[in-house]
């Protein structure tokens, strides 16, 4: 007999499958997985929907929503696990939802956490490096990635995505009536300044296709891009009375930070500098450390090293590894322009108070997390506030 993997994870999912009366039975549900842009591409669908007059739910990274309610997760976790999952799309039913909005992460296929969703439509936004920690290889994570697109009625992958030919020859099956639905970067030209950047446009895109999949007229999409109010931790812009921008982003994998230091070099005026604050997270995936290390060094014109949910590891480890994928390091701190403090709140204010106008500041990794974990103390926090809280001294020092 064939071992089945997680075997314990499966069963706890039908448990509470059953005890919630198997609720997406009654939704069309819509699953979206990927390494980048799961929670602003949900997040637009399900802006979309509403748009249309769809009664419809969401679960994401950031919270769930259902009808004019927001329920706080509170999870350092992106998928939860069924007795979370299942009893809010009960909720969902008995507010009337005919469609739910699911951000779906390689954790939770593999764990079979989402067992009994019934996935109708599944969107792929990209396959890059990210939990390699857990999946061991690049090619277990992208296996994975898989598992949300067995028994779906329409896949919608991303074309200019690297992982596309594969996963489009590994999930068409000449015997299945699914559909493949490509989908690339958005052609809408309105589009709200919290959706800047060509990493958003394809989330645009996918929203677009799933859409179409619906037959929600692209008037309805192109509001509801033009009026997008963002999602709260992705690029994110603290407004304090400051002449320098500051920004809160999620990017916590090589791609994320990637693309979102490269669109915003591109929004620097003449003479204004980009300085990146984050960290790593501990007792995860080591091998992007070095990754984002290189990455944030190149694109930067200075870097503030600090905490991030370090959990049992100790921080100075996780800065050798950081380091470790810079070449120029040892020159760099000399110089100043990389820099090493633990403490995230004090790295906030270094960067604040070096700011000058016309700057961007890019405090990246925490997003929309309320709290920070440090050994095993999980301690409230917000990037957004003391950003708000730094900019409040330099502002009242001044005076």
């Amino acid at each position: 007999m064939r071992k089945i993997k997680n075997f314990g994870h499966l069963v706890w999912s039908i448990y509470w499958t059953v005890r919630c009366g198997y609720p997406a039975k009654k939704l069309y549900v819509i699953g979206v997985t990927g390494t980048d842009g799961k929670t602003t591409t949900c997040t637009l669908i399900y802006e979309v929907l509403k748009a249309a007059g769809i009664k419809a739910g969401l679960l994401s990274t950031v919270n769930a929503k259902i009808g004019n309610e927001e329920i706080d997760t509170g999870l350092h976790t992106t998928n939860p696990g069924p007795e979370i999952l299942q009893p809010i799309l009960k909720k969902a039913v008995a507010a009337g939802a005919t469609h739910m909005v699911l951000e779906v992460t390689s954790h939770g296929l593999d764990q079979n956490r989402v067992w009994g969703c019934n996935f109708q439509i599944g969107v792929l936004t990209n396959v890059t490096h990210e939990h390699l920690d857990y999946h061991k290889t690049f090619a277990n994570y992208r296996e994975t990635k898989l598992k949300l697109f067995s028994g779906v009625k329409y896949a919608v992958l991303n074309r200019d995505d690297p992982s596309y030919e594969y996963m489009k020859t590994k999930i068409q099956d000449p015997r299945s009536k699914m559909q493949l639905i490509p989908y690339t970067k958005t052609n809408l030209k309105n589009i709200s300044p919290d959706l800047a950047g060509d990493y958003n446009k394809y989330n645009i895109g996918a929203a677009e296709a799933v859409a179409g999949i619906l037959g929600i007229k692209g008037g309805i999409v192109a509001r509801v891009v033009k009026n997008f109010a963002g999602v709260p931790g992705r690029r994110e812009e603290v407004r304090a009375g400051q002449n320098f921008r500051v920004i809160v982003d999620f990017a916590h994998t090589p791609n994320a930070l990637e693309v979102v230091l490269t669109q915003l070099r591109k929004e620097l005026p003449p003479g204004g500098r980009l300085m990146a604050v984050f960290g790593c997270t501990g007792e995860r995936d080591k091998g992007k450390r070095p990754m984002m290390g290189e990455i944030a060094t190149r694109l930067a014109d200075g870097v503030i090293l600090t905490s991030d949910d370090t959990r049992s590891e100790n921080q100075d480890d996780i800065y050798e590894q950081i380091l470790a994928g810079i070449p120029a390091a040892d020159e760099m701190i000399k110089k100043g322009t990389l820099v090493k403090e633990n403490d995230r709140r004090k790295a906030i204010e270094i960067a604040v108070k070096t700011a000058r106008a016309g700057d961007i500041i890019l405090l990246a990794g925490k997003g929309h997390e309320k709290s920070i974990l440090i050994g095993k103390t999980d301690r409230p926090w917000s990037d957004q506030r003391e950003a708000s809280r730094a900019i409040s001294g330099l502002i009242n020092r001044a005076k």
